[in-house]
């Protein structure tokens, strides 16, 4: 709790480097900050022409299906393969500045949360233009959903920010476990399609009940399952903490690893 109040205390230089981050990302480039939403639209079209045109998937108005589950993981995926090198990116100031170490994972994440939040207006027009409308009701649970997933991804952040600082190949080891982690997560196929002998697999990959709730409140138009609800809880919390405590014990020897 000490440790958290000295971040709340740095509050105001998180929000900087946030505003930092969100100001630098596309400066200089003619569109600018709308590369925010052309970035994950473009992924999200080749993935539609692939998945429902040429490998078709089966799955009714699959373009929602796959966008509400496609953002999401944008932004666990971006958050982490950026705060893999947030700890190295940084060095000078990790060496000359006394800061709570944990406000570069915090700032990526918060970065990349923003994002996601941005995006999630061209979700609503989908939706409004596939559906006629959308359900408030269920939309209500999305506040939880948002919560769960921040800390999750804050917490691997956590973990892999300081572990890249003792063994570097761990920021290019992290862009392969990425490309292979998006099929071993529903959101490009239905979770029912999963062969029996391998869902054991799905069901430990801890954002699989993350993007299952994401699936039922914008995809099903419906309160997410109580199961998912538990196990993207459950499973948010122990990587927060396991990513917490290892960060906390590795951040001791950062100044002379940098």
């Amino acid at each position: 709790m000490g440790r958290v109040r000295e971040l709340i205390a740095y509050r105001e230089m998180i929000a900087s480097l946030v505003r930092r981050e969100l100001r630098g990302k596309y400066k200089g480039s003619i569109l600018g900050f709308l590369w925010t939403f052309i970035n994950p639209l473009c992924q999200i079209v080749i993935y539609t022409v692939v998945f429902s045109m040429i490998m078709r998937s089966g799955i009714e108005n699959f373009n929602i299906y796959m966008i509400s589950g496609m953002i999401p993981w944008f932004f666990f995926s971006g958050a982490v393969l950026q705060g893999a090198g947030c700890i190295r990116a940084q060095a000078d100031m990790v060496k000359k500045i006394y800061f709570p170490r944990e406000v570069l994972p915090i700032v990526v994440t918060t970065f990349h949360f923003i994002n996601m939040l941005l995006c999630f207006l061209f979700i609503i027009a989908v939706i409004i233009v596939e559906k006629g409308q959308i359900n408030l009701a269920a939309w209500g649970y999305l506040p939880l959903i948002f919560l769960i997933e921040y800390l999750l991804t804050l917490g691997m952040t956590l973990l892999v920010s300081a572990c890249t600082v003792y063994f570097r190949d761990l920021e290019h080891i992290a862009g392969v476990v990425m490309m292979a982690w998006i099929y071993l997560t529903p959101i490009l196929y239905a979770i029912q399609d999963i062969p029996k002998e391998l869902l054991p697999i799905f069901e430990w990959n801890p954002v699989t009940p993350v993007i299952e709730m994401y699936h039922s409140v914008l995809y099903l138009a419906q309160a997410p399952r109580t199961e998912d609800l538990i196990q993207a809880s459950v499973a948010a919390l122990a990587v927060m903490t396991a990513g917490s405590l290892i960060f906390r014990k590795l951040e001791e020897n950062f100044a002379e690893e940098l």
